[in-house]
């Protein structure tokens, strides 16, 4: 039976361009650095820039390792609820019917091609967004498709999640930040209080 690992990690984080940070670029020396010690196979990465820098950057760790771009790891929302829960409406604002149907087929795409067993053991690095990551999760899990709302993801964080042959997939786990110091941790959330 083989194993698909994935490895599906934030980017670092960015400025309002969308470009790496010097924290950014930190922490993500910092994850390939942990990755190099892994038998990592393929990066996989978002086409923005954020998402690009930082995959170039864990391959720079990873010898030999193809670091390629894979479009539906591109930043989207991936589903939008009917009813809205009152601290998320406004976010989706003006957010139109359609962007919501392309929205969706891009997580239907994410889904079909990553979340799934592989034909030969493999361990892929997958270098996303934190919607991208939250919706894996919740896929995972098999967890209501709103359920993806709420799950926050810190840049350069560590999910890992496997996928067998005849078997539900595992959560290994979930945004893991223990190669990051405390300085560089719980970067891109909101104000308030670090679990």
């Amino acid at each position: 039976m083989a194993t698909r690992r994935l490895y599906a990690v934030r980017h670092g984080a960015a400025d309002a361009f969308g470009q790496l940070t010097d924290v950014g670029k930190r922490q993500a020396q910092l994850l390939a650095e942990r990755l190099a010690r892994l038998p990592v196979d393929a990066v996989w990465h978002s086409p923005l820039p954020r998402a690009v820098r930082s995959a170039q950057l864990i391959g720079e760790h990873l010898r030999g390792v193809p670091v390629q771009e894979a479009p539906e790891l591109t930043d989207h929302v991936p589903y939008v609820p009917q009813e809205l829960p009152a601290a998320w409406a406004a976010i989706f604002d003006g957010y139109d019917p359609s962007e919501a149907a392309a929205g969706e087929r891009l997580a239907d795409s994410l889904t079909n091609r990553f979340a799934r067993p592989a034909e030969t053991e493999t361990l892929e690095v997958l270098v996303t967004h934190a919607y991208q990551v939250a919706w894996l999760v919740r896929h995972a899990l098999d967890a209501p498709r709103a359920r993806w709302l709420g799950m926050s993801c810190g840049n350069a964080a560590v999910t890992a999640i496997e996928y067998y042959d005849g078997a539900e997939p595992t959560l290994l786990l979930y945004n893991d930040m223990s190669h990051l110091p405390a300085d560089l941790r719980w970067t891109g959330f909101g104000p308030g209080i670090r679990p």
